[in-house]
């Protein structure tokens, strides 16, 4: 039987390596990257290949995929990507009857890391999309406000208080919602560092024949 989200969430292995890259990630001052990151990043992957109309196997492979994108990080930063899929496929390529199905997760964990990012199916941009999609104040880990406003990364993610993605089929348009908190940074520092998430989240979109959308404060700025 094909793994599922729902058995993964239950599956003590991949729990343990969740846990212990959140808090490596942690320990370096990264955000979040625990099950709040990977539950937004799962459901955003299943409904937007639910919208753009994959079948149902590839719309929990995309679910599969961004529960556990992240998941390398305890063996290595620089190379997560790699590590996750390899983690994956060690725990799971031996008991599905469906090796296809495995190979699209693994490639999809593979393909969503900045350095070796490379669309070329549709589960992959599905995860591109949601997981850069996430910012949000919530992924701050830092307690002190003078820590958060010290780090460029953790003050934009915590200016953002609203953080919603809509997938438009008709108009062939995915929109990312966000409300910034401009007395704390303004919009300029969030496309400082943003703008490449930005520019893989259109590229993703491009690929599935759709345009992306970025409003910041109810103004569209792309």
């Amino acid at each position: 039987m094909e793994p599922t989200l729902k058995q993964l969430k239950k599956d003590p292995r991949i729990n343990a390596f969740i846990d212990h890259s959140n808090q490596y990630l942690k320990g370096l001052g990264y955000t979040d990257h625990g099950r709040r990151h990977l539950d937004i990043v799962s459901d955003r992957a299943k409904m937007i290949a639910n919208k753009i109309g994959l079948i149902a196997k590839d719309q929990e492979a995309a679910a599969v995929a961004g529960w556990c994108h992240d998941m390398g990080n305890f063996l290595g930063r620089t190379q997560h990507h790699y590590w996750a899929a390899f983690l994956f496929s060690q725990c799971y390529i031996s008991q599905s009857p469906d090796p296809d199905y495995i190979a699209k997760i693994i490639q999809a964990i593979v393909s969503h890391d900045k350095d070796d990012l490379k669309i070329v199916d549709k589960i992959t941009a599905c995860l591109v999309i949601a997981d850069k999609s996430d910012v949000h104040r919530l992924r701050v880990i830092k307690k002190s406000l003078k820590e958060i406003k010290e780090d460029i990364h953790d003050r934009v993610n915590y200016s953002v208080t609203a953080n919603r993605l809509l997938v438009d089929p008709a108009k062939k348009k995915i929109s990312l919602l966000l409300k910034l908190d401009t007395n704390f940074t303004d919009i300029m520092d969030y496309f400082s560092i943003f703008v490449e998430r930005m520019n893989y989240c259109q590229k993703a979109a491009q690929y599935l024949g759709y345009d992306f959308n970025l409003t910041i404060n109810k103004t569209k700025l792309a």
